[in-house]
C-alpha cells in the first residue's frame, strides 16, 4: 500500500487535535441527549476505548445506527451460518443502533460503543478487543480507526458499501484526510457497479459488487400478520408516511387537511405517520394536535401482541407509530406508503423493506441514498416517482379507489424484493477468509 504523504499525515494530525479539543463538547452533548434517550449516557468509558478485555479473534461489525444495524443483521446471520460458534464484537454510535443490536447478540458476543476517533481511544479499544477482522457498514469512514487498525494488523472491510456522486465530490475537499482511509480498506463490498466505480476513484484498491444486504432482510411475519389483522378491523384504508424526516410531517399534515381526507365521515382514510427518529415522537404528536386532528399513539395501545387497538384509536384522524422494531406491523397496516426522506433533500429511506412487505410506494425526488434500488423498483412497477409530497398524497388517495391497480403494485413489490436477494452470502465468504488469514 502507498505510504501516507507528509500532507496526509499532517491532515490526520490536525483532525485528531481538533477531535481532542472538541471532546468535552461532544461528551456534554451526549449527556444532554441522554436526558431524552438514556442509552446515550450509558457506558461512557467505552467512548474513550475502555472496557473489559475480551478473547481475541472476534468478527467486529460496526453499525452506526438503526438502518446499518438492520442491514448488518442479514450479514451476521449468514456469517453465523457459515461459521457456527463465531464470536461477534458489535459496535455502534447511536442509541437506536445499540438498542437494535442487542437482539443480534449470542452467548460469548460483546457490544460496545465505537470509541471517539482519536488515536489513543482507538488504540485502547483495539488492545482490549483484538478482532480478527473489522467490518464497517455502508458509508462509514473513520480515519484514526482505520489507521490504527492497519497498524494493528486488523483487516478492515466496508460492507454493503455505497458512495454517492455528491459524497465523492465532497470528499475531494478533504482528500488528504480521506484518501489514506480509503486506501487502508482491505476490501469494499459495494451495493452497485456505480458505487464500486466511485469507491475506486476514492482510492479503495479492492472493490467487488455484491448487492444490497437490505434485500436479504425478511419482514417479521408475526408483526406483518398482526398489522394486517389490525387493518381488517379498522374497516378503513390506511395511508402511511414511512420513516419520515424533519419537514415532511408538517407538509403531510397540511396536505392531508387540504384534501379533507381526515375530516371525512367514518370509513375515510387513516393517516399513519412513522418517524425515523424516536426523539421526535412528542414533537410530531404536538404537530398533529396543533393541526386540529385527533391522534392515537401506538405507545398507548399496550404490548405488541394485542389482538386489536383500543376502540378510540379506530376513529382517530392520525396514528403515530411511536414504537421501535415494529416496522413490519406498520407496513401490514398500510394500503399505500409515501417514502420518508425523499421529499426533502435527505436521500430517502429504506424502500426495500416497503417492497418486501408488499406495500405500493410513492417516492419523492430525493432518493440518492438508494439510487439503484429506487430505479429498479420503478422499473418493476413496485413504486412511482412524484415531484412533491402533495402530489404523492393525491396519487396515493386515488390508488385507494383502484383495488386491482393497487394489488398489481403490491404483487410487483413483493416480486421485486425477492428477485434481488443473495448479498449476504456474497459478502460473508470474503470476510471470513480475511478473518482466517
Amino acid at each position: 500500500m502507498t505510504p501516507d504523504s507528509f500532507k496526509e499525515r499532517l491532515a490526520r494530525g490536525v483532525f485528531s487535535t481538533v477531535l481532542r479539543l472538541a471532546a468535552p463538547a461532544y461528551f456534554l452533548r451526549l449527556f444532554l441527549r441522554g436526558r431524552q434517550e438514556p442509552l446515550y449516557a450509558a457506558h461512557p468509558a467505552e467512548r474513550f476505548g475502555f472496557g473489559a478485555a475480551i478473547e481475541p479473534g472476534s468478527i467486529w461489525v460496526h453499525a452506526v445506527s438503526l438502518g446499518e444495524t438492520r442491514a448488518a443483521a442479514a450479514l451476521i446471520e449468514q456469517l453465523r451460518r457459515e461459521r457456527p460458534g463465531l464470536r461477534l464484537l458489535l459496535t455502534h454510535t447511536t442509541a437506536t443502533g445499540r438498542e437494535a443490536g442487542r437482539a443480534l447478540l449470542r452467548d460469548g458476543d460483546t457490544q460496545r460503543w465505537l470509541p471517539f476517533d482519536t488515536p489513543g481511544a482507538v488504540r485502547r479499544f483495539l488492545r482490549r478487543t483484538r478482532p480478527a477482522v473489522g467490518v464497517l457498514m455502508e458509508t462509514e469512514i473513520w480515519p484514526n480507526v482505520q489507521h490504527e487498525a492497519l497498524k494493528a494488523g486488523v483487516p478492515m472491510v466496508l460492507a454493503n458499501a455505497r458512495l454517492s456522486a455528491r459524497s465523492l465530490r465532497r470528499g475531494e475537499k478533504f482528500k488528504a484526510l480521506l484518501a489514506p482511509a480509503a486506501r487502508s480498506l482491505r476490501l469494499a463490498l459495494a451495493q452497485t457497479a456505480e458505487d464500486a466505480d466511485r469507491l475506486r476513484q476514492a482510492g479503495v484498491a479492492d472493490v467487488r459488487v455484491s448487492g444490497n444486504l437490505k434485500f436479504d432482510l425478511q419482514p417479521d411475519e408475526a408483526l406483518l400478520a398482526r398489522g394486517r389483522t389490525w387493518r381488517a378491523g379498522l374497516n378503513r384504508p390506511v395511508v402511511m408516511l414511512a420513516v419520515s424526516r424533519e419537514g415532511e410531517e408538517a407538509a403531510m399534515l397540511a396536505a392531508w387537511k387540504s384534501a379533507q381526507a381526515a375530516r371525512a365521515p367514518a370509513g375515510s382514510p387513516l393517516l399513519l405517520i412513522v418517524p425515523r427518529h424516536p426523539q421526535r415522537f412528542d414533537e410530531i404528536a404536538a404537530m398533529v394536535t396543533d393541526a386540529g386532528l385527533t391522534l392515537a399513539r401506538r405507545s398507548a395501545f399496550g404490548t405488541s401482541d394485542i389482538a386489536t387497538p383500543p376502540l378510540s384509536a379506530g376513529v382517530a384522524d392520525v396514528w403515530l407509530g411511536d414504537s421501535m422494531r415494529e416496522m413490519a406491523l406498520y407496513y401490514g397496516l398500510a394500503d399505500v406508503a409515501l417514502l420518508g426522506g425523499s421529499f426533502e433533500k435527505l436521500g430517502g429511506q429504506n424502500l426495500i423493506e416497503t417492497a418486501a412487505c408488499g406495500v405500493p410506494l410513492f417516492m419523492g425526488p430525493h432518493t440518492f441514498n438508494f439510487a439503484e434500488a429506487a430505479e429498479l423498483s420503478l422499473q418493476a412497477g413496485a413504486a412511482r416517482r412524484v415531484a412533491t409530497l402533495t402530489e404523492g398524497l393525491s396519487q396515493a388517495l386515488a390508488l385507494l379507489t383502484q383495488p386491482s391497480e393497487r394489488q398489481e403494485m403490491a404483487d410487483a413489490a413483493t416480486a421485486f424484493a425477492a428477485a434481488h436477494r443473495g448479498a449476504a452470502q456474497r459478502m460473508a465468504a470474503p470476510i471470513l477468509k480475511l478473518a482466517a488469514a
